[in-house]
């Protein structure tokens, strides 16, 4: 299986393009984790990794979307980016991951890029803007992998996105890219209407057939305006997703990328352990993407370094959430957020306003964390590359038992969840 992985990067993609990805995320990349760990040894803090949603507008209407799409455009102009992405280059970061909204839709959106040579960027897409123009583009920079959204058949695509004709422009998107010979991913959110169709070897055979070199399968979480619970899966289902992912690894010539577990199957949150935290449209700083709290900007008025590094509000979420769950916080434990936010006078970071009473009207359920469950890695190489750079740097060692894991046959009422964990339905 390596070496047929190994044959298709040198053979399917541009070589100029494989090793800057080699070098800006492979090296640099591991680099950045290991200034991650000397940091936290020192006290320090900064996330190695960051994400940024550049623009909050979409042409599509997702269900379950978290992002205010339909409200006035905001997007974080092009100064502001640089600023934030040359703060980060100082403190080691070499990767972004740039989100929406549709990233596409930012009109400086290439020439972010253009400005950061020796940074790689991960754009989560749906497709719809990939013209070949636009993949030549791409190809010439050498710093960009599209990661593109498919969510199921045409049926299911139309009504996941809330738009007719969505998969035959995700595909054409797809396509381009792949003409062009970029490094182009995959990613689902793995819910009730798009599990049989998309968690099995004959679609991960067809990606590897056309070209596509890694792929993402994430859990859907209900969040947002309009959370879709009907959509969320099951524990059971959960497990599958997680054993197919290991399978796939060990089997197929294709990356598989997965946030949620580190290399003995042990559950984690990437914000949680300070992997990974977000900034959105208006410049603010959050935990993560779903999670739409924040009390510092990027447009404060003092370094970036020292806004991560002395956040109250983002050393308080972390330390609190590895105190409670190795899982999904927002999915889990609602209530810890609606605590925290009004501890620290958070601020609703979007458009609407509603976020607090959106987390209110969450029914807690459980996330990837299922204790006795674990799933292991097959690969030898997914358990070196986790061991060393994705785990949970002692978050959990530090604040988490897990005898204080509530069982879901013995969960208790919902007006205990503040001193209890959790309530959990499917």
């Amino acid at each position: 299986m390596y070496l047929a992985m190994a044959k298709r990067l040198l053979m399917e993609t541009d070589k100029r393009l494989l090793w800057k990805a080699s070098w800006t995320l492979g090296v640099k990349g591991l680099r950045s984790v290991h200034k991650h760990k000397r940091r936290l040894k020192k006290g320090q803090f900064f996330p190695p990794f960051l994400y940024l949603s550049v623009i909050n507008s979409c042409n599509l209407r997702c269900q379950g979307c978290w992002v205010d799409v339909a409200a006035k455009q905001q997007r974080i102009e092009l100064d502001a980016a640089n600023r934030t992405i040359d703060a980060a280059k100082k403190m080691g970061n070499a990767f972004f991951g740039i989100l929406g909204g549709e990233p596409f839709m930012h009109k400086d959106l290439l020439d972010l890029f253009a400005a950061h040579p020796d940074a790689y960027f991960q754009v989560f897409t749906n497709g719809h803007f990939i013209t070949d123009d636009v993949a030549r583009q791409l190809r010439q920079l050498g710093n960009v992998t599209p990661l593109i959204s498919v969510e199921g058949s045409e049926i299911i695509s139309d009504e996941r996105r809330g738009r007719a004709g969505v998969l035959d422009d995700t595909m054409a998107g797809l396509e381009a890219a792949l003409r062009n010979k970029l490094m182009v991913g995959v990613c689902t959110s793995v819910c009730q209407s798009n599990i049989d169709d998309l968690v099995n070897e004959k679609w991960v055979d067809r990606l590897i057939e056309m070209g596509v070199m890694y792929c993402w399968f994430h859990i859907y979480r209900p969040v947002g305006p309009e959370s879709n619970p009907d959509l969320a899966l099951t524990s059971e289902q959960q497990r599958r997703v997680r054993q197919f992912v290991v399978d796939t690894r060990a089997t197929k010539p294709i990356i598989v990328i997965d946030a949620y577990h580190d290399d003995a199957g042990n559950a984690l949150c990437p914000a949680a352990t300070g992997f990974t935290h977000h900034v959105g449209p208006w410049g603010d700083i959050e935990p993560c993407p779903v999670i739409q709290l924040a009390t510092e900007s990027i447009h404060d008025q003092r370094e970036l370094r020292e806004t991560f590094n002395e956040s109250d509000f983002l050393r308080d979420f972390r330390q609190l959430t590895a105190q409670h769950t190795r899982g999904c916080v927002i999915m889990e434990r609602p209530d810890l957020l609606v605590e925290l936010a009004e501890r620290h006078g958070a601020r609703d970071t979007t458009a609407r306003g509603t976020v607090m009473e959106e987390l209110q009207q969450i029914t807690p359920r459980r996330s990837q964390f299922q204790p006795g469950d674990e799933i292991p890695e097959r690969s030898l190489v997914y358990r070196w590359a986790k061991k060393y750079a994705f785990n949970d740097f002692g978050t959990y060692g530090q604040h988490f038992s897990t005898d204080r894991w509530q069982d879901p046959d013995q969960a208790p009422p919902a007006e205990s969840a503040k001193t209890s964990l959790p309530v959990v339905s499917q």
